[in-house]
């Protein structure tokens, strides 16, 4: 993978990038992300977990393995990584314009590295708003939360 189509922050004069879950701090939760289609300048804002908790039933052995008084649990929660590295984001819209073309033709970077699902809401709204995304016709953003929607901004100014 070349560093084109990796993900990469950019501070201060330094770009950083990202290819591991080691290349992020110990805390990190997700991160809002910005990825920007460099010939037509359209981009799209989300965000994006580094884990998913998934609910997986207990072996039999783990099973025998429980002692003690009351009902004994018969799942457990473990932890995987998910598909940060090669995300793409869940704008259909925007999914259907990156189909054929190459990852190099994209920029992703990451806007901001959140340590917790509230503050991942919020620098998402953030960013989305700082943007002007449901007003700005490069954006393929069309809403923000489920309640902010592109079609009404367009309906206010007939």
């Amino acid at each position: 993978m070349n560093a084109q189509s990796m993900w990469y922050t950019f501070k201060k004069g330094d770009i950083q990038y990202f290819n591991e879950l080691t290349d992020f701090p110990d805390d990190t939760y997700g991160f809002i992300y910005k990825i920007v289609h460099k010939e037509t300048k359209r981009y799209y804002v989300g965000k994006k977990v580094l884990y998913h908790n998934i609910k997986k039933k207990l072996t039999k052995k783990e099973l025998l393995e429980q002692t003690g008084p009351g009902r004994k649990p018969t799942t457990k929660i473990v932890q995987k990584e998910s598909d940060w590295l090669d995300y793409w984001g869940s704008s259909k819209d925007f999914l259907e314009f990156k189909k054929g073309k190459l990852d190099t033709e994209f920029s992703r970077e990451i806007l901001y590295i959140v340590t917790n699902k509230k503050l991942l809401t919020y620098y998402e709204v953030k960013a989305q708003m700082e943007l002007s995304c449901l007003q700005d016709n490069l954006c393929y953003c069309d809403n923000i939360l489920g309640k902010f929607y592109r079609r009404d901004f367009l309906e206010s100014t007939k």
